[in-house]
């Protein structure tokens, strides 16, 4: 990954509600539809290439504008020859019209997002599709939430999954989890930074929740430096168990976390 907050911390590629500028409505983007579609959000899947679909592939073969978060694009921009524009959150609405100029000119336009665009990606879908002012055709990608299911041999039909990757409050979503662990999975997309899976743990306990459960941190899935920690949710609650020195939770800084911004965390019932 994702409600949609001014105040968020900037969060690359984090999502929101679907639909035009965010909101949730009627002109909300729609399922992929067709080649003859000028705009297609494409979900690239976890980074690896190999797990790009073949749709999404040829579909940014064909495309003569590819905007994205520059970290994303830059997993995809050797299978394509578009014009790649590229974005963080303060540039964002410039380059959104950029690729909406050109969109309008009769370009083909792509837009990617990590994963799968309906897991962790809905906040910039909506914002595309607000800046193009038409409907978006939506082209599913490979989640890494999926792949952090297979890693863990953990059913989604026995869990429940929520990403803190977005903008805004995320205490709903936090009560959820903690009306559910220990009697479902829990499958979690962290917030860089100030929602890390030490954070996410040290909140359920706190709500009470057993800190003997088993609690896999899975990093970087699918790229070559995957790293899976298999820990207990209160050693990962006291800031330990992760894959550099303990430096503690809690805060907006890479270094108060000992996990990388690409994770998932799995909490076994």
């Amino acid at each position: 990954m994702t409600g949609d907050g001014a105040d968020a911390p900037e969060v690359p590629g984090s999502p929101g509600p679907p639909g035009r500028g965010g909101e949730r409505g009627a002109g909300a983007p729609r399922t992929d539809s067709g080649d003859d579609d000028l705009v297609h959000a494409v979900g690239i899947g976890p980074g690896n290439t190999e797990l790009l679909t073949r749709r999404a592939g040829r579909l940014l073969d064909e495309a003569d504008v590819v905007v994205g978060f520059e970290t994303v694009v830059d997993f995809v921009a050797s299978e394509t020859d578009a014009e790649l524009i590229t974005c963080g959150y303060r540039d964002e609405p410039e380059a959104l019209g950029r690729f909406a100029a050109r969109v309008a000119d009769g370009a083909r336009g792509v837009a990617v997002l990590m994963g799968d665009p309906n897991h962790s990606g809905y906040q910039f879908l909506g914002k595309v599709e607000a800046a193009v002012d038409a409907p978006v055709a939506v082209v599913p990608g490979i989640s890494s939430v999926q792949v952090a299911a297979s890693r863990a041999r953990t059913p989604m039909e026995e869990s429940v999954f929520e990403t803190l990757h977005v903008r805004g409050d995320v205490s709903p979503a936090l009560a959820r989890l903690g009306r559910a662990v220990g009697d479902r999975n829990l499958i979690v997309i962290p917030r860089p930074y100030d929602w890390m899976p030490e954070d996410i743990a040290a909140d359920l306990v706190d709500a009470g929740a057993d800190r003997c459960l088993d609690a896999l941190v899975c990093e970087r899935l699918t790229h070559p430096d995957e790293q899976i920690t298999r820990t207990d949710l209160g050693t990962l609650a006291d800031g330990g168990g992760g894959t550099a020195p303990d430096t503690g939770a809690g805060g907006d800084d890479p270094g108060d976390s000992a996990f990388s911004d690409l994770s998932v965390l799995v909490v076994h019932a």
